[in-house]
């Protein structure tokens, strides 16, 4: 615990925490893109998903735990570091100071906003049923073909793995790099690797809402 306190107090420890954080919710999304995906084996394979999940309540709670200290870290340390830029950055508004990498961080931390603005409504949309016209309990395949149904839901959903991608686009490639994990030998390879990292997401996350507003999910 000291050494995670040492660590925040610093801007080099605190980018290493966002990075470490995000890495972590990188891998949640990856695993969520495969559990959707047995949606398209249909209504027995993604119930039974679902019901394999929640047989094991200590591990499914100490995921959610994971994640929700993942998810703060991840936001605070985001938070956090644009005060001190912005700080840092005080008296001193230079055009190199608007140039492609400041853009690109203002491009992040807003989409990282609408993405958790999205986790919101996602939860209370197909986990607690809050904001869904015909939610059932333990019916994950009803519930999803249901709530995703209405054009301007489904679409919702689209642009947010849109969003998604775009976001772990750039992400991906500053955890790697803030981690030290990125050999330079690999820089000029790091482009098109990552973009296929994030292409797989945005379309594993898509195909889910493009398929019940197709008519191939019903």
């Amino acid at each position: 615990m000291r050494m995670l306190l040492d660590l925040w107090q610093s801007t080099v420890g605190q980018k290493a925490l966002v990075a470490a954080a995000g890495l972590v919710l990188w891998l949640w999304v990856v695993l969520h893109v495969l559990g959707n995906l047995t949606l398209f084996s249909g209504a027995v394979a993604a119930d039974g998903y679902a019901a394999s999940l929640r047989r094991v309540p200590a591990g499914l709670w100490a995921a959610r735990v994971v994640l929700t200290v993942a998810v703060l870290i991840h936001v605070a340390g985001v938070v956090s570091l644009a005060r001190r830029n912005r700080a840092a950055r005080a008296g001193h508004a230079t055009a190199a100071c608007r140039g492609p990498a400041t853009l690109a961080a203002r491009s992040m931390r807003v989409g990282g906003v609408l993405l958790l603005a999205f986790v919101g409504y996602h939860l209370l949309h197909l986990t607690f049923g809050v904001l869904h016209p015909g939610f059932a309990s333990g019916h994950v395949y009803e519930n999803v073909v249901v709530g995703l149904r209405p054009v301007w839901v489904g679409a919702l959903y689209v642009a947010a793995a849109a969003l998604l991608g775009l976001h772990l686009f750039h992400g991906l490639w500053a955890a790697v790099r803030t981690l030290g994990l990125r050999p330079d030998a690999a820089a000029s390879r790091r482009g098109p690797a990552v973009a296929l990292i994030a292409g797989a997401m945005t379309a594993g996350f898509a195909s889910v809402p493009i398929a019940v507003l197709a008519g191939w999910l019903r």
